[in-house]
């Protein structure tokens, strides 16, 4: 009888303690949904308007895929972003999509996500130096020079054999791989106009040791403009500057309207760019810069996160060059997308056509 009490009693308090837990509800297959991953995303800076649609757009296209995104940005301050991506990792991040501030620097923190299982995809800017990136989207960077490049000599006539004119070249920052091939591209059609007296460089200032703009910086550009019209223009008159991205080409605009540039009787030489950046657009319809190059962020940051997912679900992502990029260790595997050339007769179209902007945006 004894034993017949006690069962019960064990019994009473079984049941009583499954009223007591509280129940999870499961999905119809009967497992608990599992917590999302999350992805760390790496920007250089937000003082360029494109970094800031790079990351938002990536954040977006992420969270349609169920991720969550941990997007910081480092205003290109190298140890600032090597910080942000160590604290990714030490979080657990399960993939890793990084635009370098200086590409050589990441080796070391890239050997601690490799260690940590992962992966990782350069996004526009090599990540040099480095066995641990899986995958490299980009634009065809050597493209961006050349129609930088086609622009100045359709737009003065060179292939006509119009002549001498004189021209001014700056690149990007000697940090950032793509600066080279920007600048590589834009040499292969201005060269044979320079060795044949076509195009005159008066300061005499070329290759990238000479023209860089460390971070790509308007400021510092602006002053070495400064210092070229001053020592070699005061007689003479600029005809064409070669600027790899459009916060260098304000900063070289300033300098030039600073001396009298801009105006019925001294008017604009040809001022290039890139990346269709608001401040840019205005200042092709005011008139100023001629010529930007357009690449569209948002159809990169689809590429970028089309390549994570990929990776994230044992699949190889889709590339269409396996030759170009080679880091100092390995080629890159990469996909490349195609840059447009933009001006004032073709923004429009382009820009608003596409959706990228608003007509009121650019107008008003």
């Amino acid at each position: 009888m004894k034993k017949v009490i006690s069962l019960l009693l064990v019994v009473a308090l079984m049941l009583g303690l499954a009223a007591c837990t509280p129940t999870v509800e499961t999905p119809a297959g009967g497992e608990a949904p599992a917590a999302k991953k999350i992805v760390g995303i790496s920007m250089p800076t937000k003082s360029s308007s494109r970094w800031i649609s790079d990351g938002e757009n990536m954040v977006k296209e992420f969270e349609k895929l169920g991720y969550e995104a941990n997007l910081q940005f480092a205003e290109n301050v190298v140890q600032d972003q090597l910080s942000q991506i160590e604290n990714m990792i030490t979080k657990g991040v399960s993939v890793l999509v990084i635009a370098a501030i200086d590409g050589e620097t990441l080796t070391d923190v890239l050997q601690k996500a490799k260690d940590a299982n992962i992966p990782v995809i350069a996004y526009d800017r090599l990540i040099k130096k480095s066995a641990y990136v899986d995958y490299y989207a980009t634009f065809d960077n050597f493209k961006v020079g050349v129609q930088q490049a086609s622009y100045i000599e359709n737009a003065l006539g060179l292939k006509e054999g119009k002549g001498p004119f004189n021209i001014e070249l700056f690149g990007g920052s000697p940090d950032d791989n793509n600066a080279y091939f920007f600048y590589d591209g834009a040499m292969s059609v201005l060269q044979p106009y320079i060795d044949g007296g076509k195009l005159v460089v008066k300061s005499g200032q070329m290759g990238m040791d000479k023209v860089s703009t460390l971070r790509w910086d308007g400021a510092t550009a602006q002053a070495r403009m400064d210092n070229l019209l001053s020592a070699n223009y005061t007689s003479a008159k600029v005809d064409a500057v070669l600027s790899p991205y459009d916060g260098i080409s304000i900063g070289i605009i300033s300098s030039l309207k600073g001396v009298g540039y801009g105006t019925p009787t001294q008017p604009m030489p040809i001022v290039t760019g890139q990346d269709a950046e608001l401040p840019s657009v205005k200042s092709i319809l005011a008139g100023e810069q001629t010529q930007t190059v357009f690449k569209d962020t948002r159809e990169l940051a689809k590429k970028a996160v089309a390549m994570a997912d990929a990776v994230l679900n044992g699949k190889q992502a889709e590339v269409n060059d396996t030759k170009t990029y080679n880091n100092g260790v390995k080629v890159v595997p990469s996909y490349l997308l195609e840059p447009v050339s933009v001006d004032i007769n073709s923004w429009e179209s382009i820009l608003v056509g596409s959706g990228y902007y608003t007509k009121d945006q650019i107008t008003k």
